[in-house]
């Protein structure tokens, strides 16, 4: 469904990704782990057209979308979620919704019912400004934002970053239960092991290359990964 071949992305005079490739099959979810400043957040960015590849394939359901402004990206069916959430604050839970149905790719009113299903905190405070909710809720506001484009691949990046344990896990479980309902997920994450417990497969980033890959079970008893992002 997706893959990345060979991708370089600059800031400036700086090589944040060193020809990093990898797939992500329909119907999985597959994590990229690695350290602060691997390279995680920006193979997201380049995938969703925030940040220019400066080299490579990226290729979506056989088309390419390298290259591609990030409203493009979005509506060849790609949504991301940011580190951070960054909903509006000052617009309602509602109107946060809305911006991220701007593109119109199905029916508002059933995407916006199956988001509501999955976080009936959101429709309780429907019309409650964004910046008023929670660190979980605003969390779960920013996923809500990202489907309700009805994307086939939902870019996750860091969404356990800042919760308290127990949102933490609420958050885990919706997103199996995304997966479940037939999107596909690539998940950027800190907590390795709670993503590759989540994943059907993994990738290990290290200063802007892949360096292993595999199924996850595999990886969470892979000794390098243990010792560097386990723990053990």
């Amino acid at each position: 469904m997706l893959k990345l071949e060979n991708i370089h992305t600059f800031y400036g005079p700086i090589e944040a990704l060193k020809g990093i490739s990898l797939e992500v099959h329909k119907g999985e979810i597959v994590s990229l782990i690695g350290s602060n400043g691997a390279g995680k957040s920006t193979s997201l960015m380049t995938i969703s057209g925030v940040v220019a590849p400066a080299e490579g394939s990226i290729i979506l359901n056989g088309a390419t979308i390298f290259g591609l402004p990030p409203h493009e990206v979005v509506r060849m069916g790609i949504s991301h979620v940011p580190e951070g959430r960054r909903i509006f604050p000052r617009l309602s839970v509602l109107e946060n919704l809305e911006m991220g149905a701007f593109l119109g790719r199905g029916s508002f009113e059933e995407i916006l019912g199956a988001v509501f299903e999955l976080f009936p905190i959101l429709k309780e405070r429907s019309h409650q400004q964004g910046g008023t909710l929670s660190g979980g809720e605003q969390q779960m506001l920013a996923i809500g934002r990202a489907l309700m484009s009805d994307p086939e691949v939902l870019l996750l990046d860091e969404p356990s970053l800042g919760l308290a344990p127990i949102m933490v896990t609420k958050i885990f479980r919706t997103i199996h239960e995304i997966n479940s309902r037939g999107k596909t997920v690539l998940l950027v994450e800190q907590n390795a092991r709670a993503a590759l417990k989540l994943s059907h497969r993994g990738y290990v980033i290290e200063s802007g290359a892949i360096t292993l890959e595999g199924k996850s079970e595999d990886l969470l008893k892979n000794e390098k990964v243990k010792h560097a992002y386990l723990g053990e």
